[in-house]
């Protein structure tokens, strides 16, 4: 089992839900935590416990991303104007390794990361190799000709348990994807309930 394999498993099994929604996750077998002491009798979370728990299973779907990364991308969206939580989430979808996750190019936000870095995906027909780079609505983003035939993207396109969401318009013929617009919360279909107010308290109290 890879490192991002095992962390990505160990993500659900901390939070005690299968937050991905997929199919293989170990909490559709057992719900409690990784570790010897994962079977002990949970008590009831603090607010603080709340808010901490919310900020690590959004900062956890979005293939475990570094508190300094999460912390700056929050910093951006106490910025601009309208609601916090919500200009957050918009923030965390534009990221384009959730686009190549959203348009169903690979299985994983683990394997979207890697995907990007290792240069397989074009921006307005030019080659982009940072996960984190911001797509604007109208790109066009695509997977390169050369990797089209890589067996991992032939498998994603296929997968039943997800659909792609509105904001974008994919064309799994063409691996390409157009970003139309930035959603709001109850745009993204998270397989689990994610509470950005939550986070939002969090930040403002830490």
């Amino acid at each position: 089992m890879t490192k991002r394999t095992a962390a990505k498993y160990k993500i659900d099994r901390r939070m005690g839900e299968n937050i991905w929604g997929r199919p293989n996750s170990p909490v559709n077998r057992r719900e409690y935590g990784p570790g010897q002491h994962g079977q002990r009798r949970k008590g009831k979370l603090s607010d603080f416990g709340l808010q901490l728990r919310a900020k690590q299973k959004l900062k956890g779907y979005y293939g475990d991303l570094t508190e300094k990364q999460f912390r700056r991308i929050y910093g951006e969206a106490e910025r601009v104007k309208g609601d916090t939580g919500e200009n957050l989430i918009g923030l965390l979808e534009r990221r384009l390794d959730a686009v190549i996750y959203r348009a169903k190019f690979v299985a994983t936000m683990f394997a979207a990361r890697q995907f990007v870095n290792h240069g397989h995906v074009t921006v307005n027909g030019k080659r982009v190799n940072i996960p984190s780079y911001r797509v604007q609505e109208g790109d066009v983003i695509a997977v390169r000709e050369k990797s089209r035939q890589i067996a991992v993207v032939l498998e994603a396109t296929q997968l039943p348990e997800r659909d792609v969401p509105d904001y974008i318009e994919a064309d799994h013929g063409k691996l390409s994807a157009t970003f139309t617009r930035t959603p709001g919360l109850s745009d993204v279909p998270y397989p689990v309930l994610m509470e950005p107010n939550l986070v939002i308290e969090y930040y403002a109290q830490n």
